[in-house]
């Protein structure tokens, strides 16, 4: 379909567009591949003053570590089929076999064996058959681009991030649940209720949304400190310390992120017109039936763009974590923070740049399987329909 005459951009405003689009992308890609080329080169390679002896790490192929003509093709090949087979064939298998209303569960269960089944193939399997070739193929299976997978073995397996991650998904898991089951049914409450009290509910969300996150740990640092005694005639003597642990964490992260999903979902219940609830009732439903069997299944694109934004908070979250967890029980983020210290060394360094391209790889996932629906929940609460 054409675009009419009146709606056509000029010449120098699409090129203009797209250079500052260009640009764009650019600036913030450009600080995500560079740690990503850094964390897997030595020391020498990551912090060398040449741009381009970091991007081939001739020291990491001095020391044997490096990737052939053969490597480079096969991993692109491999990578080009598995994000293609993420955006064309995942969404189909998910709709086939989940059963109808479970649709977010058969969307984990997809995004959780789509990774497992790429981390196999891509760091188990592939490197098993390119060794083989690599050792046959002569000049073309020498190393010509160093890389190196060491600082990634430190970091899991010597330094034990994957506690640090086991944590991280604790906390956001727990976010994400509570924030979600208790804004679906108020910000429904809200969007379908007429009265002044429910818009001065909204105000004072907001309000409370406002305040640093810093007022907030510090209101509930006392209560946490003193769990022990509060709860000890409940209890007995062994009444817990919530100090330290992720339960403090995800009660304080829940309060700061509440009012935002509220306010979220109630925009997108509002999109659903009152007539759908009418008809329910008709039918014989109840309240709780027509919100769960009628207007969530029509709400699912709303409920996973806003959960997205939820484990965005509780999985990035520094401030609250770092202040209201020990170390047995840290997540990712203040984790990464503590590799930095007087005694930290360039290898400390490069492992921490390791950890921190790990935990954005999680996000990568999340947002390459659920892009439609966020794209969509974006959509449905921006457009008053």
């Amino acid at each position: 379909m054409s675009t009419p005459k009146a709606m056509q951009q000029s010449l120098a405003l699409r090129l203009s567009s797209g250079a500052f689009l260009a640009f764009w992308c650019l600036l913030a890609a450009f600080p995500i591949f560079w740690i990503a080329v850094m964390s897997f080169k030595s020391p020498v390679d990551a912090f060398a003053a040449s741009a381009w002896d970091v991007i081939t790490g001739p020291a990491t192929v001095a020391q044997g570590d490096g990737l052939s003509v053969v490597d480079i093709l096969f991993g692109l090949v491999v990578l080009f089929f598995a994000i293609r087979w993420a955006f064309t064939r995942l969404p189909g298998l998910v709709k086939a076999w989940t059963p109808p209303g479970l649709i977010a569960l058969g969307w984990i269960v997809g995004a959780l064996v789509y990774a497992l089944t790429f981390l196999l193939v891509f760091f188990g399997l592939l490197p098993l058959v390119l060794a083989a070739l690599n050792s046959i193929l002569g000049p073309l299976g020498r190393p010509i681009l160093g890389l190196t997978t060491e600082h990634y073995v430190a970091v899991w397996a010597e330094n034990e991030f994957y506690r640090n991650f086991l944590n991280s998904m604790l906390v956001t898991a727990g976010v994400v649940t509570i924030s979600l089951t208790v804004g679906t049914l108020a910000g429904y409450g809200l969007a379908r209720s007429g009265s002044d009290l429910a818009f001065w509910l909204l105000i004072l969300a907001l309000i409370f949304r406002a305040l640093p996150h810093s007022v907030l740990v510090a209101g509930y640092l006392p209560v946490f400190i003193n769990s022990s005694e509060i709860l000890r005639p409940i209890f007995g003597e062994g009444a817990p310390t919530l100090y330290g642990q992720p339960w403090a964490v995800i009660a304080v992260l829940v309060s700061i992120n509440q009012p935002f999903t509220i306010w979220m979902l109630r925009s997108f219940f509002q999109n659903i017109p009152a007539e759908l609830d009418e008809a329910a009732r008709v039918d014989g439903c109840s309240h709780f039936q027509a919100f769960r069997r009628v207007i969530m299944p029509v709400m699912w694109p709303g409920v996973i763009t806003t959960g997205l934004f939820s484990f965005l908070l509780g999985y990035n979250d520094f401030l609250v974590t770092s202040l209201l967890l020990d170390a047995q029980n840290q997540t990712m983020v203040p984790a990464i923070a503590g590799y930095f210290n007087r005694e930290t060394t360039t290898t400390d360094q490069v492992e921490a740049v390791a950890a921190a391209v790990s935990i954005t790889a999680p996000l990568f996932l999340l947002v390459m399987v659920f892009q439609r629906q966020i794209v969509s929940g974006l959509t449905a609460g921006a457009v008053k329909g």
